[in-house]
């Protein structure tokens, strides 16, 4: 199984990023796909899940809004579409696979099988 993370980079304050996540090797129907994120020297975060048939977003109060969780099962890709970015968006950011109906939670990492490299965002005012 590979989750490839790709579409960081530096902005400035104000603007956008798309980040996409290419999967292989697992049944991508049968997985929610979250995007986590962790900023130097703190844990890493939750920010963002849609489920395995697409149907529901949760996101971390810091990002509703203005993040966008997405899924394209013809492609095997979810993406993260990032608005009106600031600072404290920096951070690496992970995609990860959760198989439907396993783990506690949406919310914690252990819920999740897979992890993908990371991709860093860096967020300039």
């Amino acid at each position: 199984v590979q989750l490839q993370a790709c579409g960081g980079g530096m902005v400035q304050a104000g603007g956008s990023l798309r980040l996409s996540c290419a999967t292989s090797g697992l049944t991508f129907s049968n997985y929610d796909m979250g995007w986590f994120r962790q900023a130097p020297e703190k844990e890493r975060e939750f920010v963002a899940v849609i489920n395995w048939y697409g149907g529901r977003t949760y996101y971390a109060d810091s990002v509703r809004g203005r993040f966008t969780i997405s899924r394209d099962d013809a492609r095997n890709t979810v993406f993260l579409q990032m608005n009106s970015l600031k600072p404290e968006d920096t951070a690496v950011y992970y995609c990860a696979a959760k198989l439907r109906y396993g783990g506690p939670s949406y919310y914690e990492k252990r819920s999740y099988m897979y992890w993908g490299q990371g991709t860093q965002v860096t967020v300039s005012s």
